[in-house]
């Protein structure tokens, strides 16, 4: 039962930092603005490919779940 109570846990604070990172997301101009971020324009056609960005925020949550695991 200790183990069920631990996930239940770790979810709500999953869902408490993504429901953080919505609120906070528009007020950080950065995010999304990374070097490595791959953005392409060319007549109607965009494409755009956050690779800085996706890469930043798994090191943070590489970080964030070592320091749980501990």
């Amino acid at each position: 039962m200790s183990d069920l109570g631990r996930l239940l846990i770790v979810v709500g604070v999953i869902l408490v930092v993504v429901g953080a990172v919505f609120l906070l997301a528009p007020k950080l101009p950065w995010l999304g603005r990374l070097p490595g971020d791959i953005s392409f324009k060319r007549g109607n056609f965009s494409f755009y490919f956050p690779l800085g960005t996706c890469i930043l925020i798994s090191l943070i949550l590489t970080l964030i779940m070592y320091l749980f695991r501990r």
